[in-house]
């Protein structure tokens, strides 16, 4: 909601949150680490916690090296193309 322009208190009412500063606790933490950041992690042992992380963290990885691939992919595919006709 913050995101698509609503101001705190009107995202605040909406949920009925009561401290319009947690708001901007989560905003900060959502800014840093993404969603990864919104997870409760109250009550998980520290490894576990360390290892979900870790997770995620190659989980993007392998989203970006993707992303990355298929661009270079194209790239290669673009130049064939324009060499085919020269």
């Amino acid at each position: 909601m913050r995101l698509q322009g609503m101001t705190k208190e009107k995202v605040a009412e909406t949920l009925e949150i009561v401290d319009v500063d947690r708001l901007k606790v989560w905003m900060r933490r959502y800014k840093q680490m993404g969603e990864f950041g919104l997870m409760d992690t109250r009550g998980k042992r520290k490894e576990y916690v360390d290892q979900d992380r870790y997770v995620k963290r190659l989980e993007l990885e392998n989203a970006v090296l993707k992303k990355w691939l298929a661009i270079t992919k194209a790239e290669v595919y673009q130049r064939s193309i324009g060499s085919s006709k020269s």
